[in-house]
């Protein structure tokens, strides 16, 4: 694998990548072994810079070591992408993206993943996207607008690719954390879950997708409601509209 910096100093790759920024490749790829290790599939989307996301795809799905399992992993690109990903996710898949913070396809996706129930992981440089906008971000502090094509992007997922596969040595730890079975659980009972709107409220009811797939839902407290927009869900009941920015 080659890298290229930037000539005319050096890059954050150069300088290293930093403690925080190992540990956060780490979580990540622990997280990516234990959703793999469940039946996982990776979708990959990169709209500024496709050949990033396939170049994810193929480095999962391709098991260039003896060995090492090949993991399902594919590609999208095109337009149209948010619905893209909408109909291809399913609860407990893994959606990675590479883009800057500001692009707006890559900001709706990454909003609604606990909606449809996928772990997040976000890939970039420069200004950061906002706490909590993914599961996991893997950033470089650089604003120069040519970090994307100097190879740190693909580096990271290199290591993602090689710690993911550490993990798989260890299978122990990948188990599945017990689900909770009560039908009240006093853990969950306080719960505001994310859901997206899947067709219109009528009657005071909405058919709305979240981590747990297809509910019925009380709308009642905050229609009209249209299709794709984001709520949070509480015991059966929209109880508030979500703006994807927030």
């Amino acid at each position: 694998m080659t890298i290229l910096f930037d000539v005319d100093g050096p890059s954050a790759l150069e300088r290293g990548l930093g403690a925080e920024l190992a540990e956060d490749l780490a979580a990540a790829a622990f997280t990516l072994a234990r959703r793999f290790a469940a039946g996982a599939t990776m979708w990959c989307i990169a709209p500024s810079w496709e050949p990033h996301a396939q170049h994810i795809a193929v480095e999962f799905v391709h098991p260039v070591i003896m060995g090492k399992r090949a993991l399902p992993a594919v590609a999208l690109t095109g337009p149209e992408l948010v619905d893209l990903v909408r109909v291809s996710v399913r609860p407990g898949d893994i959606v990675v993206a590479v883009s800057g913070a500001h692009d707006p396809d890559v900001r709706s996706v990454m909003r609604r993943g606990p909606a449809w129930g996928a772990t997040t992981i976000w890939i970039g440089s420069g200004e950061r996207p906002r706490a909590g906008m993914a599961d996991h971000v893997l950033w470089l502090d650089d604003p120069d607008p040519r970090v994307p094509a100097t190879g740190g992007f693909v580096l990271f997922y290199h290591l993602l690719w090689e710690l993911t596969h550490v993990c798989f040595e260890h299978s122990g730890v990948l188990k599945p954390d017990p689900a909770c079975t009560d039908d009240v659980c006093v853990t969950c009972s306080d719960e505001g879950r994310l859901g997206e709107v899947v067709t219109a409220a009528t009657d005071g009811l909405a058919t709305v997708r979240t981590a747990r797939g297809l509910e019925s839902v009380v709308t009642t407290l905050i229609d009209p409601l249209s299709a794709g927009e984001l709520l949070l869900v509480h015991a059966g009941m929209a109880i508030g509209k979500v703006n994807e920015d927030t």
